[in-house]
């Protein structure tokens, strides 16, 4: 009996070692999935007072007004931020670049207005979800034609002026010859040789201008008549070349000085905006640019003439020549350099996530194409 006993003790123990290891193991396994999951799951930090929030006056996106600001952009943060529970206090800055340098800095908590995702901004803040695609597009100003300067320009470089000279050699010995022919044979000429040389000026240059000359005595017949048709047949001949030749010089400018391209604009002053992809698309072609803080000032000197035209994003300018009518600007060929607008915040800030969720969400449910649609109609 004792031996029969201590055999059974010797086999029930590795049999409660080894339910012991099993039941330890199941409870490991089922301890670290839940605290990895714990880990992942995107929580909101607590955040306490309103956030600053940074946004950059650029019409449609972000707009002001005596109660404040408004826009695409701002409609959408507003939205977001009731979804999350959160305050705003907005402060505006001056230009793009001090709008992402202030991200960086953490001096705002984020960053609100049509702001595009580059990798080198990418580098510097953290972006959320993209919330609108978009692109590059050029304004230019419809009334602007060759000036005086161009034409004569263009006249020179074309030969015409050489020939013109020539026609001035031609008139000015035509009135030589005319003032002592009419002395001569005309007693009723002026005697005096200013008076008579005016006179005789005038005369050529009736010819030369209108194919007709003043009404004047025919002195010899039938030879004077014929004399007189060959010098209309002259006149006429120099209108209408030096027509012809101002004619095709301004076409030639015309077409030469029409933008409709990035192709046209090396060469040409542009305007783009201070730290904005724009700026960054210009630099890197080499393109002769002017800097300017908004919009705004870039329409009022591309209208003054001081630059040929302006790079920037494409909704910003189709919806500046839209609300201005008025004022003789078109948006011309097709969107290059595609980007896409996101919000912008400090990195690693704990709001960037669920930001991100609610954006996803906010498309899911068609409310960005509600509120886009809200600013810039059905189109697409």
């Amino acid at each position: 009996m004792r031996a029969a006993t201590k055999r059974r003790s010797t086999i029930s123990f590795p049999h409660a070692a080894c339910l012991a290891l099993l039941a330890i193991f199941v409870m490991s396994a089922g301890a670290t999935p839940s605290r990895a999951q714990d880990e992942d799951a995107p929580s909101l930090a607590p955040v306490s007072g309103p956030l600053t929030v940074g946004v950059y006056v650029h019409p449609p996106f972000v707009m002001k007004n005596n109660d404040g600001f408004t826009g695409m952009a701002v409609d959408l943060w507003e939205w977001l931020a009731g979804q999350l529970g959160l305050e705003s206090e907005y402060v505006e800055l001056d230009t793009l670049a001090d709008l992402v340098d202030a991200v960086e800095t953490g001096t705002i908590d984020i960053a609100v207005t049509n702001l595009t995702i580059t990798r080198g901004r990418a580098e510097r803040v953290d972006f959320t979800h993209p919330w609108f695609d978009a692109g590059q597009r050029i304004m230019v100003d419809e009334d602007r034609g060759a000036s005086f300067l161009d034409v004569v320009a263009g006249l020179r470089e074309s030969g015409h002026l050489r020939a013109y000279s020539w026609i001035a050699f031609v008139i000015v010995v035509a009135t030589i010859l005319v003032t002592l022919f009419d002395r001569h044979f005309d007693k009723d000429f002026p005697r005096r040789w200013r008076d008579g040389f005016a006179e005789s000026f005038y005369t050529v240059m009736s010819v030369a201008t209108s194919g007709k000359p003043p009404s004047r005595r025919n002195l010899f017949g039938w030879i004077g008549r014929i004399w007189q048709g060959l010098w209309l047949v002259c006149g006429i001949a120099v209108l209408a070349y030096v027509t012809s030749s101002v004619t095709s010089v301004m076409t030639t400018l015309s077409l030469t000085n029409q933008i409709n391209s990035v192709a046209d604009l090396p060469g040409r002053p542009v305007g783009v905006q201070t730290g904005s992809v724009s700026e960054e698309y210009a630099r890197e072609r080499g393109l002769n640019l002017r800097l300017f803080a908004h919009t705004q000032e870039a329409v009022e000197a591309l209208l003054s003439g001081e630059i040929a035209a302006i790079v920037g994003d494409a909704p910003v300018l189709e919806y500046h020549a839209h609300i201005h009518p008025q004022q003789p600007v078109a948006v011309v060929g097709p969107i290059f350099a595609p980007d896409k607008y996101g919000f912008a915040l400090p990195l690693g800030s704990a709001l960037t996530r669920p930001l991100t969720v609610e954006l996803i969400g906010a498309h899911e449910s068609g409310l960005i194409a509600e509120i886009r649609t809200r600013y810039f109609g059905n189109d697409p």
